[in-house]
C-alpha cells in the first residue's frame, strides 16, 4: 500500500498512478493503488555503452595518496588534488554529501554544472528528479550518501574518461570503507561500468543484482535521473529497482 507521499512522489517523477479501485477477482477483490508499469522493452530504452579514450597524465601531478585517516583528511585529500586535467578546469571539487554512517550510498557519474557551482552532488534538475525518486520509497536525501565516480566536473559535462575515473578511484573506495553501506546504488552507463568493470549496457545491468566486486555488498544498477528526463518512458523500470532497493533497506 503506498502512503499518499509516495503517490505524490511517483506522479512527480512522472509514473502513473492510477486512483484506488476494486476488481472483481476469481479468489474475491483488491484494493489499492495500482501503479503503471507500461514502458518500451528493456532493449529499446538502453543508455549508449561506448568507451571513452584514454587521457594520458603528466608525470609531473601529485599522486593521489592510497590511505585516509579520518573524513577529514580524505575530503582534504579531494580538495587538493590535481592528478588529472579536470582539476584544472573545475570551479571546485565535489566530494560527496549525506549520511557518513547511511546504509544507501548512491554513486553518480560526475558533477555536472549545477554541481560544480555549489560543489555538492546532484543539485540540478537530475538531482530533483533523484530526491524524488528516493522520497518515492520512503528515503530522504539526507539519509543517504551520495557521491560521483569522478570528483571534478568533465568539461562540457562530457563522460569522465576511463583514466579520469582511475585517478578518482582511491577516493572512493575509501568512501565506500568508511560508509560501509548495507547497498549501493549505481547510477548511469559510467558509474556502473566502472564500479562493475563491465561494459554491458545499462539495460542489462539492471536486470539482475550485483556485488561491489571484492566486497560482499549488493549493488544496484538503476537509470541516471538525467536519462530519465530525456527518455521517460523509462521511469517505470527505474521504479522497479527502487522498489527491490527498498526491499533490501527494510
Amino acid at each position: 500500500m503506498l502512503t499518499e507521499r509516495q503517490q505524490h512522489c511517483l506522479k512527480g517523477i512522472g509514473i502513473q498512478v492510477w486512483s484506488e479501485r476494486t476488481a472483481n477477482l476469481d479468489n474475491g477483490s483488491a484494493t489499492g493503488p495500482v501503479v503503471e508499469l507500461v514502458s518500451e522493452p528493456l532493449a529499446q530504452v538502453t543508455e549508449n555503452a561506448g568507451e571513452s579514450p584514454a587521457l594520458e597524465v603528466p608525470a609531473s601531478r601529485t599522486p593521489v595518496p592510497t590511505s585516509f585517516d579520518s573524513w577529514d583528511s580524505l575530503i582534504d585529500a579531494i580538495h587538493g588534488c590535481n592528478a588529472c586535467e579536470l582539476a584544472q578546469n573545475c570551479t571546485q571539487k565535489v566530494p560527496g554529501v549525506g549520511d557518513r554512517q547511511a546504509d544507501l550510498l548512491v554513486i553518480g557519474e560526475g558533477p555536472g554544472h549545477d554541481e560544480d557551482i555549489r560543489g555538492e552532488p546532484f543539485v540540478g534538475r537530475s538531482g530533483q528528479l533523484l530526491d524524488r525518486m528516493l522520497a518515492a520509497i520512503g528515503i530522504a536525501r539526507d539519509q543517504v550518501y551520495i557521491t560521483n565516480i569522478v570528483k571534478c566536473r568533465p568539461p562540457n559535462n562530457r563522460d569522465p574518461k576511463q583514466d579520469e575515473a582511475q585517478q578518482c578511484r582511491a577516493y572512493l573506495e575509501a568512501q565506500i570503507e568508511k560508509i560501509a553501506p548495507k547497498v549501493i546504488l549505481s547510477v548511469g552507463r559510467v558509474s556502473a561500468h566502472n564500479l562493475l568493470g563491465s561494459n554491458q549496457p545499462v539495460g542489462k545491468l539492471i536486470q539482475q543484482m550485483h556485488k561491489l566486486p571484492g566486497t560482499e555488498i549488493p549493488l544496484k544498477v538503476t537509470y541516471h535521473p538525467a536519462y530519465l528526463l530525456r527518455n521517460p518512458s523509462a521511469k517505470a523500470i527505474a521504479w522497479q529497482d527502487l522498489k527491490l532497493l527498498h526491499q533490501m533497506l527494510r
